[in-house]
């Protein structure tokens, strides 16, 4: 099968959750999801079959209360390697400190790799 006929398959699914305790910073908590989720992961597939990590198709989804207030380019640029498309929805949880009524951001990734194979 030839480099064109190749098809795109769906090999890796991590999901992730950070927060911002005080800071209302959405950006920090979508950073921490992220990195949350790369740290469940050891993925030796691609060293142990020679596949081109550069190659891959990342579909990256950050789910908080406030996603307008998240820099998805600086979120992306934590992903190492592979061509990351970002997108922001509405979702996460803010839990609301009773004490000093300041919401702690509760922010929730999702990655999935796609290959060429």
């Amino acid at each position: 099968m030839s480099g064109s006929e190749k098809q795109i398959k769906r090999l890796i699914l991590e999901m992730g959750t950070g927060v911002s305790l005080h800071s209302l910073d959405y950006t920090k908590a979508a950073k921490r999801a992220v990195e949350d989720a790369l740290h469940h992961s050891s993925l030796t597939i691609f060293r142990s079959l020679n596949l081109d990590p550069n190659a891959m198709q990342i579909e990256l989804t950050i789910a908080a209360q406030e996603p307008e207030n998240i820099d998805l380019a600086a979120v992306a640029s934590i992903l190492p390697y592979g061509e990351v498309t970002p997108k922001a929805v509405k979702g996460g949880l803010n839990v609301t400190d009773e004490s000093s009524g300041t919401p702690c951001v509760i922010v929730n990734a999702g990655i999935i790799v796609r290959y060429p194979l």
